[in-house]
């Protein structure tokens, strides 16, 4: 391409260009894109034509330097699922697709590793508010600490301190009671059950409803139908080849998580089983993995998406200092698909 074949590459549009093609002065346009009262419409309709025929971009940094402020939340989670967190990303990000607020987020080892450190590296990352994940809301430390310095923090699913901060959460127990009463509905009454991490507290939470509902019903709780998982596929897979492998091979396996359920499925399907007309399989959450697999795995759906996206609103309610609800409790839902069966008589 010869020299005077190169196209020349436009200078990006200034706040100067909307002033003058919109035809009002550039602190009425710095007060439309900042959302500011008392503009009147068709002035503000002016503006915002003018910015778009311009493909006018305002500079967040540039902002956030005249406020004083940083414009940025964080996201602080420790989860080894990847389908549960991506649904906390989207249903955050989503949430801010109309405000000033960008979400930055901080993947964490484990909640432990965070403890002490957590507010330091917030207000280091120049963060307005934080969110912090399970199991890292339920950390003593980092809680204490984000309540002495007066830092905005929203909680998802906490067991602990419900007063120290606004929380947002499903009741893990119901939930995982619901799963196994519908087990049992079904004629099962060797069920196995997969744990999650036991750092986290939502699996003592779900073991307990298990437990409760095996005893509602008269079904002794048997320690050998326990297994141990992370949260993970693979131990997913290792949990049910170790299940699969026994004698006395159970009719339901019911998994903490959709990831697990999905590497017992895998597991069964090593050892020759046909899903579910001998071995019914369930998990929890409904997160895209469920329903990629085959068969589709019954499930609870846990609203991680809804529950991530109420935790920014809260939070950038918190941060605004308008009202919030401190408690926010929202419904599982029961969710029966193809590999859960009756048992074989």
């Amino acid at each position: 391409m010869s020299t005077d074949e190169v196209r020349e590459i436009p200078a990006r549009a200034t706040i100067t260009d909307v002033a003058r093609l919109s035809g009002t002065s550039i602190k009425t346009v710095s007060r439309v894109f900042n959302d500011e009262p008392f503009v009147r419409p068709a002035t503000r309709k002016r503006v915002m034509d003018a910015a778009n025929e311009l493909d006018y971009h305002p500079n967040i940094a540039a902002r956030s330097l005249v406020r004083g402020r940083s414009s940025l939340i964080g996201l602080f989670y420790e989860n080894p699922s990847p389908n549960y967190v991506v649904d906390l990303q989207t249903g955050s990000l989503d949430r801010l697709q109309s405000e000033r607020f960008r979400l930055l987020l901080f993947p964490c080892l484990s909640a432990a590793a965070m403890s002490g450190r957590l507010l330091r590296v917030a207000r280091a990352s120049g963060l307005e508010g934080l969110i912090l994940a399970p199991p890292l809301g339920d950390d003593e430390r980092t809680v204490d600490e984000l309540t002495r310095a007066h830092f905005p923090f929203v909680r998802i699913a906490p067991t602990s301190a419900p007063d120290a901060s606004p929380t947002v959460s499903i009741d893990d127990t119901a939930a995982a009671h619901e799963m196994t009463r519908h087990l049992i509905d079904l004629g099962h009454r060797r069920i196995a059950y997969v744990q999650g991490d036991p750092d986290h507290p939502s699996n003592a939470l779900r073991l307990t409803g298990y437990r409760a509902a095996l005893e509602e019903r008269g079904i002794g709780f048997d320690p050998a139908l326990l297994e141990h998982g992370l949260y993970t596929f693979e131990s997913g897979v290792a949990a049910g080849r170790r299940i699969f492998a026994s004698n006395m091979r159970p009719t339901a396996v019911f998994a903490a998580n959709d990831d697990m359920a999905a590497g017992v499925l895998l597991a069964a399907k090593e050892r020759g089983l046909d899903v579910p007309r001998q071995v019914s399989i369930a998990g929890f959450d409904d997160s895209l993995i469920a329903r990629v697999v085959w068969p589709q795995l019954t499930t609870i759906r846990q609203p991680t998406y809804d529950m991530a996206n109420r935790a920014t609103d809260v939070l950038l309610a918190k941060i605004e200092g308008q009202p919030f609800t401190a408690e926010t409790r929202m419904a599982h839902q029961l969710l029966v698909r193809a590999s859960t069966a009756p048992a074989l008589r």
